[in-house]
């Protein structure tokens, strides 16, 4: 009788999207970005997040040198949530390959305490995480089970004399963007995420580096010694930095038109005006409620995961048994 073997397949749904879609997809983190980049002063005269119309952004969106930055991080996050081939591809090998972490469902937390509100970031990444959840910060020593220190990372962001009351090996996990980390093993690690890679910083808890790769480079992912950081630069031409810069040039241009259709010289290439136009016919409606109707427009998940059970057939060299895995194909579409 055969042995029952799981296997987990995974396979790109949409390997090329429609340029409209792949844009629309990177608009939003960058929306969202800009909504929690306005001064909480501002905010705060409207009545709160939730009553920013996406026509109000020129009257209350001051540019900063950190915007683009700020918004790298909600779309790097968010193409973890909507299974970007290319960018899961590149982090789930700095975590396999150079953490050395198990799992196969890939997972990210916000974690700029700065961006939204620390409470609501603690309390979105204590329903990811469990009591058991293990950071890894690759230094010699048990890991950190990171529940229980939420509180403690984001106080110390906000307070230098809270850093003292972290644990001394990830004194320095206040200035993570992200965990990372799979949800199926419970393992995490503490994330950079840089626009400007000269810009990288270790600290004392973090792992991971994420940074924009060269125009007309293929970077490969590798430890730097000095920063001691697995620096994971993600693929620009063809790929996620070329659309997401393509995406931040939309939201700057509609800013800079005051919430109306840039002219042709700004936006010149119709899949840019189409998103722009997009923004436009909503801008008397809630970024936060702009940002859902968006979603159904966006670029679908890329990737599809199948768990399917596997004979296992044993059959010697004289023809009677030997070892072979007997699996589905891996699926295609028309």
């Amino acid at each position: 009788m055969p042995e029952q073997l799981q296997l987990r397949l995974q396979w790109q749904r949409n390997p090329v999207a429609d340029e409209v879609s792949a844009l629309t997809a990177v608009v939003r983190p960058i929306l969202q970005g800009v909504l929690f980049a306005l001064k909480q002063d501002a905010v705060a005269e409207v009545g709160g997040y939730e009553n920013v119309k996406l026509g109000l952004l020129p009257r209350l969106y001051r540019p900063g040198d950190g915007d683009c930055g700020i918004c790298f991080e909600y779309a790097v996050h968010d193409a973890v949530h909507r299974g970007d081939a290319l960018v899961l591809s590149r982090l789930v090998e700095a975590m396999h390959n150079h953490c050395r972490m198990k799992g196969s469902t890939p997972q990210s937390i916000l974690f700029g305490a700065e961006k939204k509100g620390a409470v609501q970031l603690i309390d979105t990444a204590k329903d990811v995480l469990t009591d058991d959840s293990s950071l890894l910060y690759g230094s010699k020593g048990r890991p950190v089970k990171l529940k229980r220190h939420l509180d403690g990372i984001a106080a110390a962001f906000r307070k230098p004399s809270a850093r003292l009351a972290l644990p001394y090996s990830i004194s320095g996990l206040w200035k993570a963007d992200l965990f990372l980390g799979f949800t199926d093993t419970d393992y995490w690690v503490g994330t950079t995420v840089k626009i400007n890679p000269a810009h990288l910083e270790w600290a004392r808890g973090l792992r991971i580096g994420v940074v924009p790769a060269r125009q007309g480079n293929i970077e490969a992912i590798a430890k730097d010694e000095r920063r001691n950081l697995i620096v994971c630069p993600l693929p620009h031409d063809g790929a996620f930095m070329e659309v997401f810069y393509q995406g931040w040039g939309i939201v700057r241009q509609f800013i800079a038109a005051d919430a109306n259709l840039p002219g042709e010289v700004a936006l010149p290439r119709p899949p840019e005006r189409q998103v722009a136009k997009y923004l436009v016919d909503r801008r008397e409606f809630p970024v936060v409620d702009v940002l859902e109707a968006l979603l159904p427009l966006a670029q679908p998940e890329l990737l599809e995961t199948e768990e399917q059970d596997a004979a296992i057939t044993l059959r010697r060299a004289d023809g009677s048994i030997t070892g072979s895995v007997i699996a589905p194909m891996a699926r295609t579409t028309e």
